[in-house]
């Protein structure tokens, strides 16, 4: 009985070792995973410090394009960005192609999220100041992942598809300043710009512009002349007017704004005779009425500023000679010589040719 006894209390005392054995390792292992998931944790949110920064990963990438890409900002805090990626299941590499902005703050595991996930920050595109379409393709190819030549190669196809001739492609776009993905492609890109202009002919200003006896994109065109012609916005609506007093007696433009577009030389300060005899549609000097299209992308404001004109009675404009900007107007051509007279010795003596 008694050896029965001692057998038992062997029994327990070597169960309760065990159990402190195992009460201990378990403890030892959780502070171990404590204190390693602690540091691993440490080192994925240590914080990007510096200013903002993009990031910029091109579609398609590779892990060595990425690795680059993140080297850029800082090479530590790259190096942790790609570890998570290069370590986490089921990445798609392909979602991380784009723009992202990187402010202080933002640590490893954030941005390594936002790549997985291809969460791009949206870049503002800002365009103003366009002539020609080869121009905006050109302002675009330096704000996307496309290239100009991207954007000229679709524009033709794209614009065509839109309803849009070849001289009237830059109507379709106002000069403003837009969201997008960086990786956005040159169709997409027109489309969502385009649609920008159908929303802007509303109702209303389709009726405006029918009371003048105009399309848009002849209103559109107008804007365009007007614009160039003066740089005063209270100016332009009196400018406005006085072609649409042209247009309504058939009278030519002769707006020099429309010969500067034909020769192609947006440097040029003074239009000579030999510019008035270029044969180009775009000579309202030589064509009656409004030339094929736009001579530059226009602003909201100049086409409501045509489909709003005051009226008045004068027929010529010409440029003050005090060099102010503004014009001088006139109702008859005897007046309109009068002032050009000023204006051309104006010209003379301070050499401009």
């Amino acid at each position: 009985m008694e050896k029965s006894k001692q057998k038992r209390k062997k029994k327990g005392e070597a169960k309760t070792r065990l159990g402190l054995t195992f009460a201990y390792a378990a403890s030892l292992t959780a502070v171990i995973l404590l204190v390693g998931g602690w540091c691993v944790w440490n080192y994925l949110s240590t914080p990007y410090k510096g200013e903002s920064r993009w990031l910029y990963i091109p579609t398609g990438p590779e892990k060595e394009q990425i690795a680059d890409s993140l080297a850029t900002l800082d090479d530590e805090f790259g190096h942790k960005v790609f570890l998570i990626l290069s370590h986490a299941p089921r990445t798609n590499l392909y979602h991380a192609a784009g723009a992202y902005k990187v402010d202080n703050g933002t640590t490893a595991l954030q941005l390594a999220r936002k790549l997985r996930r291809g969460n791009q920050t949206p870049v503002k595109v800002t365009f103003n100041n366009i002539r020609t379409m080869e121009q905006l393709c050109q302002r675009l190819g330096t704000q996307f992942e496309s290239s100009a030549d991207d954007f000229i190669s679709a524009a033709d196809t794209v614009m065509t598809q839109l309803g849009f001739g070849k001289a009237q492609q830059i109507a379709a776009f106002f000069p403003d300043t837009y969201e997008f993905y960086w990786t956005e492609r040159p169709p997409r890109v027109f489309k969502k710009l385009a649609a920008q202009h159908d929303k802007f002919w509303n109702e209303s200003r389709m009726e405006k512009a029918r009371k003048l006896n105009l399309s848009p994109m002849e209103v559109t065109t107008l804007a365009s002349i007007v614009e160039e012609e003066t740089n005063k916005a209270d100016e332009r609506p009196i400018v406005a007017r006085l072609y649409l007093n042209r247009l309504a007696k058939d009278m030519p433009l002769q707006a020099d704004p429309t010969v500067k577009f034909a020769t192609g030389d947006f440097s040029l300060r003074r239009i000579n005779k030999k510019h008035l005899e270029i044969r180009s549609p775009y000579n309202t000097y030589l064509n009656k009425g409004l030339p094929p299209g736009p001579i530059r992308m226009v602003n909201r404001q100049t086409i409501d500023d045509v489909l709003d004109a005051p009226k008045h009675n004068y027929l010529y404009m010409c440029a003050k000679e005090d060099f102010s900007g503004y014009h001088n107007f006139a109702v008859d051509f005897a007046t309109h010589q009068a002032n050009a007279r000023r204006y051309q010795a104006e010209l003379n003596r301070r050499g401009i040719r």
